[in-house]
């Protein structure tokens, strides 16, 4: 089955733009248009008024000028024949505002019959000469004036009826507009939304969520967890980013198994010595015994030679049980406990040792007490063993000095004994137990110590003191809310 090509970012981008821009040439078409009619009908409704009162003014003319004419033929007044000329401007102008063939045609109509009235009046004023006072009854008749104004009436009429039904077509128009442009703005406004949301929708769904997922999915492998893959999704780039992600967090993983493995495999190096040598020194005794258990043996040296094979085989067990606890991964269960309080409970379970030793704990500092998420259990038993191997070291009588201080962000715990010094270095992570002197010690109470504050997040430093004994000082960094480490390795 084909897959389609995914869109890249850039066509993305250019849709939404496309978008605005389409949102924005609509906007401004509808603007342009509604401007433009409101102009056009603006103009001619102001054309067709404009020709409407002309129209009135032509007829008021030609009856005031037909009055003026029979005024003056009745007061032989010639020059009254100027005013034709005002009635001819009117015309001039009707057809300059003319703005169709049928109203060219009526004005043309109306023009000709006003010609016809024309001459009629100049009949008279020639009648003026030649005929009697008739003439001057027949112009005093009002019949005869409104017999001159009906010829004009008709074209007049035509022209007015042009003019009323285009003015009405443009009310109509009008009406129309004013009733559909409460309607046409929201719908504008309805586009434009819908625009928005479309392109804001696409947007989200092949940009916004994409890259949420994959920054998570980023997260989440950063943490760790290099087995997440992040789903390929929308534009071309941000899928190309989460497979690339992916192949990082494949390349990283394997890296991690080979190193593992290297690691388990040098682990496995420097652990298998250790056992042989600790395993072959208490066989060796063993043999030693059994051999002096011969027929020639008295009782004495059968009771000597057993009592010192079941010690030698009970320090070999004890030993084998505290690799075995070394090795076993810690997982604290934390809460808060006082420093002070954790302290005083691994004094009192060394207690006795001291006590037979005559030792007097000195407690140092112990106002700059802090709380600790810690597991009381695991650290007691650090502590406790921390102690008991300072208790061992130091003379008779001597002080155990036992110190807090808190500094800004970090607060340690200082054991110090007054005896000749630790016999050799530990480190950190090493699996070489160190030696024991004492008769039920397997060597490992060092490294099992280091193991359960590593796994806590703290550091444990053993320092040499000037002129004598050993500072077994404990590091917590970030006492308020500190995250611990989970250990299993």
């Amino acid at each position: 089955m084909a897959v389609s090509p995914r869109r890249s970012l850039l066509s993305l981008l250019r849709f939404h733009e496309a978008a605005f821009l389409l949102l924005v040439a609509v906007t401004g078409a509808l603007s342009g248009l509604s401007t433009y009619f409101w102009q056009q009908t603006s103009a001619e409704s102001a054309r067709v008024t404009n020709l409407i009162f002309l129209n009135e003014q032509v007829r008021s003319e030609l009856l005031l000028q037909i009055q003026e004419v029979f005024r003056a033929r009745l007061l032989d007044e010639p020059r009254a024949q100027l005013m034709y000329r005002r009635i001819n401007q009117l015309f001039n102008q009707l057809r300059q505002s003319s703005g169709s063939l049928e109203e060219d045609q009526a004005i043309q109509n109306m023009q000709q019959s006003y010609r016809e009235i024309q001459q009629d009046m100049n009949r008279i004023f020639a009648a003026a000469v030649t005929v009697d006072g008739a003439v001057s009854v027949r112009i005093l008749d009002p019949r005869f004036a409104d017999h001159m104004v009906n010829r004009f009436d008709g074209p007049y009429a035509s022209f007015k009826a042009i003019l009323d039904q285009r003015h009405g077509e443009l009310q109509e128009t009008m009406q129309v507009w004013t009733r559909y442009a409460p309607v046409g703005i929201p719908v504008v406004f309805l586009v434009a939304v819908l625009l928005v949301v479309i392109t804001s929708r696409i947007l989200r769904a092949d940009f916004v969520r994409p890259m949420a997922t994959v920054k998570e999915g980023a997260l989440i492998i950063s943490g760790g967890h290099l087995e997440h893959r992040i789903p390929a999704g929308g534009v071309a780039e941000v899928s190309e980013i989460a497979e690339s992600i992916n192949r990082m967090a494949g390349d990283l993983a394997r890296s991690r198994d080979a190193l593992v493995e290297h690691e388990r495999q040098v682990a496995l190096g420097a652990l298998v010595p250790v056992i042989a040598h600790n395993i072959r020194n208490p066989l060796a005794s063993v043999r030693a015994a059994a051999q002096m258990l011969d027929d020639h043996a008295t009782r004495e040296d059968i009771r000597e030679g057993r009592e010192a094979i079941i010690t030698t085989i009970d320090r070999l067990g004890r030993w084998v049980n505290a690799l075995v606890s070394y090795l076993h991964p810690l997982k604290p269960n934390l809460r808060a406990v006082r420093m002070a309080e954790l302290m005083a409970a691994a004094l009192a379970a060394s207690n006795a040792r001291m006590q037979e030793k005559g030792l007097l704990v000195v407690r140092e500092n112990w106002e700059a007490d802090q709380k600790v998420q810690v597991d009381p259990d695991l650290m007691e038993q650090a502590l406790a063993g921390l102690i008991a191997n300072a208790a061992d070291a130091s003379p008779h009588a001597a002080a155990l000095r036992v110190r807090f201080e808190a500094s800004a962000g970090a607060f340690s715990v200082h054991i110090i004994d007054a005896g000749p010094g630790i016999p050799f270095s530990p480190q950190p992570g090493s699996l070489e137990p160190g030696p024991s002197t004492k008769r039920f010690g397997t060597g490992l109470g060092l490294p099992v110590a280091f193991k359960i504050c590593h796994s806590h997040g703290w550091d444990l430093e053993f320092i040499a003191v000037a002129g004598g004994g050993t500072d077994v000082a404990i590091h917590i960094p970030a006492v308020a809310g500190q995250e611990v480490q989970d250990e299993f390795k």
